[in-house]
Order: structure tokens, then sequence, then C-alpha cells
């Protein structure tokens, strides 16, 4: 070996992500291995540390390779690979004594094309762990985190592999959003879903159907949600179809509808470009629960709300022009609706008005009350100061006579 080796190893190491000593060390071993297999021992029986005691030393200044057989003295001997008699040892260190170790350095031209090779292989191998140990330890902490990738492939099964920059990701046909198109080069934003180890190396599963991202791209496009302004409560979907999001505003001078909507829709349609037309409802969250899932049911008028909380069921009275409404097409207003609220929802149809047209009502009423009192008092009082003027008349009269 020589200096322009430890170079090349060095370059290799930048490349890959790893660090000069970690591949240093990790192409000793695999010499090391390359030597034993060169002696006639099989692969497993490498792994399983048979064979003699090997030690491989790369110095990086010069790129000079050492490698060494350690063998343990012994009076008798048990293991012929590992041990050496104390009479033999002796021809080499007259002073040897029983349990120290001798190193016998090895010919280098015992290394053949093929240990060289195997060498190649196994040091290969090692990279490969290496970087996939990187990239675990690179992603590990950031589950949950919204990454803009780009797509490399798409195999004949629908999966999408994404280049995270420092990792390639999987986004599975579930985890995408349905009737998009993929291609490579193409530039996505998703959501990093799961990282976890496996005996190929990491896996880092992403989505792009997933609430998450949604709420992201909200914080992006709506100030008042980054500032804490407005919040989001509670999201539902149904990725490429539609969405119900539910916000509530800290600052009673702010509109959480208005702000989510933007000027002519403005931030609502960027959101919504972005997740492939997805419709998106924002809706008032409310800590009633039959004001909320009244909410929830828009754009569909209902009447009376009965809740089971325990059962953790609402029966909800709709007339029959607005049944179909609040259902909605594939039932998936009502669907999206009690994944929001976490109300399981049943309707029952039924001929009367609804909450909210029976408190217009009595409230019609109660100004009704207040205007006919309000017009008899006029009367009385303009009957009361008729009188008045009639009396005064009379006192004059008689003040004159």
């Amino acid at each position: 070996m020589n200096r322009e080796f430890v170079e090349a190893l060095q370059h290799v190491a930048l490349e890959r992500g790893v660090s000069t000593d970690e591949l240093i060390e990790a192409f000793e071993e695999a010499l090391a291995k390359a030597y034993l297999r060169h002696k006639g021992f099989k692969p497993k029986e490498v792994e399983e540390g048979l064979g003699p005691l090997v030690e491989v030393h790369l110095e990086p200044s010069t790129g000079e390779i050492e490698v060494l057989e350690i063998r343990r003295v012994v009076e008798e001997v048990e293991n012929p690979d590992r041990d050496i008699p104390l009479e033999e040892a002796k021809k080499y260190d007259p002073e040897v004594q029983v349990g120290e170790e001798m190193e016998f350095p090895v010919d280098p031209d015992e290394f053949s094309r093929i240990a060289v090779q195997a060498a190649k292989q196994i040091l290969t191998q090692r990279l490969k762990e290496a970087e996939r140990n990187r990239v675990y330890e690179e992603y590990k902490d950031r589950e949950g985190e919204i990454i803009t990738g780009q797509v490399t492939r798409v195999d004949n099964r629908g999966n999408v592999y994404v280049d995270l920059g420092r990792g390639e990701a999987l986004m599975p046909p579930r985890e995408q959003i349905p009737g998009e198109r993929y291609h490579p080069g193409q530039r996505v934003k998703v959501y990093l879903k799961e990282v976890r180890r496996s005996s190929k190396g990491p896996s880092l599963i992403v989505s792009r159907a997933h609430e998450e991202l949604l709420k992201y791209l909200m914080r992006q496009e709506v100030p008042e949600i980054a500032e804490g302004t407005v919040e989001i409560k509670v999201v539902a979907r149904e990725p490429g179809s539609r969405s119900k999001v539910a916000v509530v505003s800290h600052n009673p001078n702010v509109d959480p509808i208005g702000a989510c909507i933007g000027h002519k829709g403005q931030r609502i349609q960027a959101v919504s470009a972005e997740l492939g037309r997805e419709k998106i409802d924002v809706i008032p969250w409310s800590s009633n629960p039959r004001e909320f899932i009244r909410n929830a049911l828009s754009p569909a008028t209902v009447g009376n709300i009965e809740i089971d909380t325990e059962a953790g069921r609402a029966v909800v009275s709709v007339g029959k022009d607005q049944h179909s409404v609040a259902i909605g097409r594939g039932g998936q207003n009502v669907r999206l609706a009690s994944k929001l609220t976490g109300f399981e929802i049943d309707f029952k149809e039924a001929e009367e008005v609804s909450d909210l047209d029976e408190a217009l009502l009595r409230a019609s009423e109660k100004t009704e009350e207040v205007a006919v009192d309000a017009g008899a008092k006029a009367r009385f009082d303009s009957l009361f100061a008729d009188t008045a003027e009639a009396e005064e008349g009379e006192a004059e009269s008689e003040g004159e006579a």
C-alpha cells in the first residue's frame, strides 16, 4: 500500500459522510477477515471468531500495512491456530513466559489477489453499514418534521422513493395523495412519519397524506397561525379529496376563518394547490360539543342535537332537504365531521325547526311583545299628557274667575 491509497480512503470517507478513522478501522478489519479466508477458513467460521487471532495496522501517514498473527504461549497446545508451545516460543524469545502473547508478522506476499478482492468486498459492506448508521443517527430524532425532498424513482408497485439529502426515504401508496403523480426530479414536501432500524439498514417512511402536512402548510401561509394568534385545534383529512380544519382565535379582534382563508381565498387556495387541489373547509372550533358538531356538519343546516358523552354518540335532527347535504357525497361530510369532533354521528329526519330557528323564533316573539308593550306605554303616556293638559286648563279658568 502507499500514501495514495490512504488519500483515496479519505476521499471515499468524505463522499460517504463517514470519518477517515472509521473507514481505516473498517479496512483493517476487512483485511484481517480476508486473510483468514485466504488461509482456508469459511466466512461463517471467520464470523464466529475461529482461526488465528489476526491484527492489521494501516499507518495513515505512510500507507504501510502490518499484518500480525497473535499466539498465546502455553505448555500444552489446545488450539493450534492460536496457541504456541513454550519450547517453540523460546526459539524466538528465550525469556518468554507461559501466558504471554507473541506477535508474528505475516509475509505480505501471502496476500493473493483473491485476498485483496475479499477485503474490498468486506470493506464495501462495512461502508454500507457505516452509511446506514449515519442515516439512522441523522434522522432518528427528526420524526414528525416536514422535509422537502426530491423524487428519485417510482417502482412498478407504486412506491415512491424520495431523496431527503442525507438519505433516501420510501413513500408507500397508502401515504400518497390519491391521484397525485410523481416523477424523478420532482421536489415535494413530505412528513417524516417513521424512522426504524432493520437488518437491511434504516427505513425512512414519509407521507403526503398525514394531517401534520396540512397543519404545516397552513402555518406557512397564515401568519396568524404561525404567530399563535389563531390556533388549529383539530384536523380531519381525506387526502386529495377534502379536509375539515377547526380553528379558534385567541384575539377577539381577529376572525380565525377570515385569517385562514385570506383575501379572495388566496391563502387557503395556496394550501389546496400544494395538496393536489384538495378542498379545505375551515370551521370555528367550540368547547360546546353541540355547537362544534353543528359547525362540523357545515354546509348543512341541522336541528336538535342529542349527545351521549359516555358512548361518544350524537343524534342530529335534520330536515329532509338537508339530509343529503349533511351526509355528503359518499358519506364524506358526516365522516369528516365525526372524525373532527370525536362523536359517532347519526341522523334522524324531522319536520320541526332547528334549535337555531327556535331561538330566532323566540327572539322574534319577544321583540314583538316588547314592541306591543312599548306601544301601549306610548298611548298611556299620551293619554296621561292629555289629561294633565285638561286639568291645567281648568285650574287656570278657576283662577281667572
